[in-house]
């Protein structure tokens, strides 16, 4: 009898548990048969007229790159619209307040698509790259249950963020703090009362207790607000038979399926009216609709879902006309509690992963046209211009601007003509004052050039073969043994174009009637020295290598390497492209690929006394002193590359 009493009352202390209002529709406030609703900023039976609007546009200009905060969404907020006003290549990211990603965290850009945080569901919006124009967006109805902070990932201009959310005004009661709030706990300071009893339940109270008799104790059905929080000692329970009504009761005979097959789904109970001895179900009109328990949702299939790869969307073409490329980001991704992570490459492997460039081609690129052949010369002799007429067509064939060509292909449309000499003489300047020698023979010098009567200038050849002469002699008596610098002719410009150098003998000798002698360059160190070498430019070359020195020689014998740098460098010594390849200068060489024991060469000998003389003088450089004292020349020069060697 006692276990009769004790599975009796389970099962009515399942039904009292699982009881809840049913068949009439449940207003937002949780009462049966209430007609309200939510309005638009979330308040359960308002008319909207409480309702703040919050809405701006985030201006600022921003110079480093990375994440900036630009919005805070309060709790409560709800019909957030957070929107680019047009495309650009920043990214809106949106985290919690307490650091936790929702979009686009981590430097990691999220796909378009929806993504819970802050309690309610936002909509990710990145419209087409290439076709559209529109700006990224943020989209949720809310309301939110947190702080939720705005970002930016700034990476060019912005170009403005319009925001907007609503939220309550004030002295406005929160549905959220409704949701939460027990019954008879204080609301704003004071305590609810409820609108009505539901006498059913008391009945069903008063039956448990009567079945357990002080087994109540043991199985409380708490319902704060309801029932008193315990009985007068000295009442005794009186005995009742089951209500009649109570033959039938709802069951659950199992649950729906999962809605996902992983990474977390949810699935419900499924409860049928059935008898209460027998267990067998009866038509649902057998039971009291009023304590149908409202089915919960359980979550089911908790394990991850297998990774795949997440494909972002092509970028733009890198060219608007020909040949391009474009990108798109390959992400690694694995779906768990409903939300989708970034994983490791790895757990992809198993998949082949996409492409991440592909070529592109918008259109046709235009080309360049001659259209016209040249204009006559401009004047009638001398030198002009001529012009012709040149355009930049489209593939179908219509005119166009010309940055829609390659300007560096452009050809020209303007160019110098000579239509040969005008009026022609020579013209002279006076003679030089100072004799081009201090003592003894010497020169004096003037300029002479042929002249039209335009600015512009001809080639010598113009004004005949009568040519005054540039030079005349001169002398300034007898030297008498003096010592002076003698400087030899400059040769031939190192090069045929471009700036270059020319060189020349500079030695120390004293004159006497009929010879010079050969000094050491300390007897003129009290005269200035003239140049060795100057710079010289015949014309410009256009674009032409360039290379340093040689670097040391990696080992002084039995074979190292050395090294330069080379460049290609326009006329203005700015970096250019337009070299050939294959005219490139060498930028390693091997040297020193002489075995280390010195060679001794028995031709190379001293053949003056004095050589030590031309060694202290640094004559060596000059082929007829590198000769006539070759041994100690060569020693000299072993002596500094094994020097330069051992560096």
């Amino acid at each position: 009898m006692f276990v009769s009493y004790l599975i009796l009352m389970l099962l009515y202390f399942q039904t009292a548990v699982l009881a809840r209002p049913g068949g009439e529709s449940i207003g937002c406030d949780d009462y049966l048969g209430s007609d309200k609703v939510i309005d638009k900023c979330g308040i359960c039976g308002g008319d909207n007229t409480a309702c703040k609007v919050v809405s701006g546009v985030f201006k600022h200009t921003l110079t480093n790159l990375g994440y900036h905060k630009i919005v805070e969404i309060p709790e409560g907020a709800t019909k957030i619209n957070i929107t680019e006003m047009s495309k650009s290549n920043n990214y809106l990211a949106l985290r919690s307040r307490s650091g936790r990603s929702i979009i686009n965290g981590n430097w990691a850009i999220d796909r378009p698509g929806r993504y819970e945080g802050g309690g309610t569901m936002f909509t990710y919006k990145r419209p087409n790259e290439i076709s559209s124009t529109a700006g990224e967006s943020f989209l949720a109805d809310g309301p939110t249950n947190e702080v939720l902070d705005v970002y930016m990932i700034h990476q060019q201009p912005n170009p403005g963020i319009h925001y907007e959310y609503i939220i309550p005004g004030d002295n406005v009661i929160s549905p959220q703090l409704l949701a939460h709030r027990r019954p008879g706990e204080p609301l704003n300071g004071q305590l609810e009362m409820p609108e009505s009893t539901n006498h059913d339940d008391e009945d069903l109270h008063r039956e448990m207790d009567t079945l357990t008799g002080q087994a109540a104790g043991t199985f409380p059905v708490i319902q704060p607000g309801r029932f008193p929080s315990h009985q007068p000692e000295n009442q005794v329970p009186a005995v009742q038979p089951p209500r009649q009504n109570r033959e039938h009761n709802w069951k659950q005979i199992g649950k729906t399926e999962c809605t996902t097959t992983c990474g977390k789904g949810s699935q419900y109970p499924i409860f049928h009216c059935v008898n209460r001895i027998t267990h067998e179900e009866v038509p649902e009109s057998y039971c009291d609709s009023s304590t149908k328990p409202i089915p919960e949702e359980e979550a089911c299939n908790l394990f991850p879902c297998p990774a795949f790869w997440d494909i972002g969307e092509w970028s733009e073409c890198s060219k608007t006309c020909g040949l391009g490329m474009q990108h798109r980001q390959i992400l690694c991704r694995q779906i768990y509690a409903n939300r989708t992570l970034t994983v490791q490459q790895y757990r992809c492997h198993h998949l082949e992963k996409p492409e991440t460039t592909s070529t592109c081609q918008l259109k046709i690129c235009s080309e360049w046209q001659i259209r016209t052949e040249w204009t006559s010369c401009s004047v009638p002799c001398g030198v002009g211009q001529r012009t012709r007429d040149v355009k930049c067509v489209s593939n179908l064939g219509d005119i166009v601007d010309d940055e829609e060509c390659n300007m560096k292909l452009r050809p020209n449309d303007i160019e110098n003509c000579d239509m040969g000499p005008c009026a022609k003489s020579w013209f002279l300047t006076e003679w030089s004052d100072r004799c081009s020698a201090e003592c003894g023979d010497g020169v004096r010098t003037r300029s002479v050039v042929c002249m039209t009567n335009h600015v512009s200038s001809l080639p010598l050849e113009g004004c005949g073969n009568n040519r005054p002469s540039e030079t005349t002699p001169c002398n300034n008596g007898p030297c008498a043994g003096k010592v002076e610098w003698f400087a030899g002719s400059w040769t031939q410009c190192s090069i045929e174009c471009g700036s270059g150098t020319q060189q020349r003998e500079v030695i120390c000798v004293r004159k006497t009637e009929g010879h010079f002698d050969v000094l050491n360059p300390y007897e003129c160190s009290y005269l200035e020295r003239p140049p060795s070498q100057q710079s010289c430019y015949l014309k410009p070359c256009g674009s032409k290598w360039f290379h340093t020195e040689w670097s040391t020689c990696s080992k002084s014998c039995e074979g190292g390497f050395r090294v330069r740098e080379v460049r290609c460098l326009s006329d203005d010594m700015t970096t250019s492209t337009q070299c050939d390849p294959q005219l490139k200068p060498e930028e390693k060489e091997p040297c020193n690929t002489q075995d280390c024991i010195p060679e001794i060469d028995e031709n190379c000998k001293d053949k003056y006394y004095n050589c030590n003389v031309v060694v202290q003088a640094r004559l060596c450089v000059y082929t007829y002193y590198k000769t006539a004292c070759c041994a100690s020349c060569t020693r000299v020069a072993n002596r500094q590359s094994g020097f330069l060697g051992r560096r």
